[in-house]
């Protein structure tokens, strides 16, 4: 069982129990239904009744609609406290141009198959292995290829979000290029070694 520590944020049972059976076999899991929960268990305050508070949350599946408040919320407390996890949204609403400016590394609709849940899971954790440039990039990277997926190409055309979306990512890879251009080759192998987990 792996030391990784993952907080679902949902107000369906059913779902809950279903996430649950997915993970706990690997990971250490806590649960809450509301925003204002979720953010007493990520700073540390309180935990959900029945659970032992976790140092750390390494990630979070986190429902966009909740009984309280808006997943956006928990992005927010994420942001502004620093806290060092990746967020997953995982959600029934489907994707608009909001999207580009939320703070998650993906966004996943329902319903979620079980490799599916494995495998965002996955992403999250080597994600967390990225210096905050990668880490960016790949979350911009995930937003375009959703919404190129679930949008028109006249809608994409129109949207001013998503043309600074892929200002963006051209200024990133500006960025990535000038980082590779200062690393020697051993630099590149540590950094690929750290990614991979090896």
């Amino acid at each position: 069982m792996s030391d990784d520590t993952i907080l679902v944020v949902e107000d369906d049972p059913t779902v809950t129990h279903l996430y649950n059976q997915f993970l706990e076999p690997e990971y250490t899991v806590v649960t809450t239904t509301t925003a204002e929960a979720a953010i007493d268990v990520l700073r540390g305050e309180q935990a959900p009744e029945g659970e032992v508070l976790p140092d750390t949350i390494d990630a979070v599946l986190l429902d966009r609609r909740l009984p309280d408040e808006p997943g956006e919320t928990v992005l927010n407390v994420i942001e502004e406290d620093e806290l060092d996890c990746r967020v997953a949204m995982v959600t029934g609403v489907e994707p608009d141009f909001d999207i580009i400016d939320m703070g998650f590394d993906l966004y996943i609709l329902k319903p979620v198959t079980r490799d599916e849940l494995m495998e965002a899971v996955d992403t999250l954790f080597v994600r967390s292995e990225y210096g905050g440039l990668l880490r960016e990039a790949a979350s911009l990277a995930s937003k375009r290829a959703l919404l190129e997926s679930q949008k028109s190409e006249s809608e994409l055309d129109a949207s001013e979000e998503y043309r600074e979306l892929l200002g963006r990512m051209e200024d990133l890879d500006d960025e990535l290029l000038d980082l590779a251009d200062t690393l020697s080759a051993d630099d590149y192998r540590v950094m690929f070694r750290d990614i991979g987990g090896q």
